[in-house]
């Protein structure tokens, strides 16, 4: 039996109404109020100013140096020998010939009398040779000596000059020698570490007793790069005694110590492509110790009319540079072109003509055109609403906080406060 086909019911199609108009308006309000809320307004960005200023600017050059002696003399001994004694202490300031060392002289006073006493038995001699020296010399003429006989007197004459010569010399050497067994500083300074003791034996000219180092004045040599070396010997030439401040490292920058440029080398270093250059510091206070690292800054003349800021208000993005000046409460983006350095000052070679308000804290956070507050003005200090506001709520007469607080003169007090 063949199958038959079943009919496939028809689908039914539903058209839902359309919302009625109040009903659309409410639920586009609904949508409208689950909508993310406004974020508030950020506060007007607080800043510091300062004027560029226009006028004198040294011309500095900024370079690390260390400190060093104007004279250091390692003290030793010219005469070998026992320490008997030791006149200074360890860091003991002392003076050009003051006594430091002995060593024992006894060596050296035997050692005088037994020259002296040989020079005085050659000059004896010395003067009986040149008494028989002046009778062989009559005697020939007579023909009583022979010539040879004269010859060999006069010739024991000179052999005994040139004998009591030598024992002079050696009688001064042994002098010499016996005054040196009392060794005396050389320099005025001060001593450093003591390398011997008493009772120790100490040889000539070898053996380091003592070093000295003269602290007033002092030297602070530092290197000074090629290319500030040329700008020196074009501003200021190599002959001229230029003007140094030195800082102590780790000291007060603002106290520098005043200097004076007095040696300048005769090459440029290879290694370091540098010139060394030598300042003298007088150093009354000792505020300088020797192998003390310091700041040098060699000034090699002023600037005059030129515009400078405060290192800190350049902003450098790339290679742009620029500043932000505040005018009528905005910060107005300023395109400069910087110079050179000098302490926390910039050199500023155009972009500013001198006395504009250039922002020198909050800078970071601005943008051109943005507004900005003054610190320090009114609108930046905390207000002070309570008491205000109850003064003129007082004023106005009609209540006081505590009677009625939505009375007028609470009302009034709040006012007042939000207009101040």
């Amino acid at each position: 039996m063949p199958a038959i086909a079943t009919p496939t019911p028809a689908r039914r199609f539903f058209i839902q109404p359309a919302l009625p108009p109040r009903a659309a308006f409410l639920l586009l309000m609904a949508l409208g109020a689950c909508k993310e809320q406004v974020r508030p307004q950020r506060p007007t960005p607080t800043v510091s100013v300062e004027p560029a200023a226009k006028g004198a600017l040294p011309y500095i050059v900024v370079a690390n140096g260390q400190v060093e002696p104007n004279r250091t003399v390692a003290v030793q001994s010219l005469v070998s020998g026992q320490l008997t004694r030791i006149a200074i202490a360890e860091g003991d300031e002392v003076s050009q010939g003051q006594v430091l060392f002995e060593i024992d002289p006894r060596p050296f006073r035997a050692e005088l009398q037994r020259v002296q006493a040989t020079l005085a038995r050659d000059e004896a001699t010395l003067v009986r040779a040149r008494a028989d020296s002046a009778r062989f010399a009559a005697l020939a003429s007579d023909g009583y000596v022979t010539k040879q006989q004269l010859d060999q007197a006069f010739a024991e004459v000179s052999a005994l000059s040139a004998t009591v010569s030598a024992n002079r010399a050696s009688l001064d050497r042994a002098r010499f020698d016996l005054e040196n067994t009392v060794v005396k500083a050389p320099i005025s300074g001060r001593t450093g570490q003591l390398l011997f003791r008493a009772g120790a034996l100490v040889r000539a000219s070898t053996d380091q007793l003592v070093t000295i180092n003269e602290l007033r004045p002092v030297l602070v040599r530092f290197p000074v790069p090629e290319k500030d070396f040329e700008e020196m010997r074009r501003r200021a030439g190599v002959d001229k005694p230029l003007a140094v401040k030195v800082t102590p490292n780790g000291a007060d920058t603002t106290k520098s110590i005043k200097a004076t440029l007095t040696f300048v080398d005769n090459q440029v270093d290879r290694t370091t492509g540098s010139v060394l250059l030598k300042a003298r510091v007088p150093n009354e206070d000792r505020a300088l110790w020797p192998g003390q690292f310091v700041s040098v800054g060699l000034q090699l003349d002023v600037e005059q009319n030129v515009i400078t800021v405060p290192s800190i208000a350049v902003v450098t993005t790339g290679t742009t540079s620029f500043v932000y000046v505040m005018e009528d409460g905005k910060a107005k983006r300023t395109v400069v072109k910087p110079g050179r350095l000098a302490g926390s000052l910039i050199r500023v070679d155009s972009g500013l003509v001198g006395g504009e308000q250039v922002i020198i804290e909050g800078q970071t956070r601005l943008s051109d055109g943005a507004s900005v507050r003054l610190r320090g003005e009114e609108g930046d200090r905390p207000r002070k609403a309570d008491s205000g506001g109850g003064q003129r709520g007082g004023n106005g007469g009609a209540g006081s906080a505590a009677n009625s607080p939505r009375g007028n003169g609470g009302q009034s007090g709040g006012q007042g406060g939000q207009a101040r």
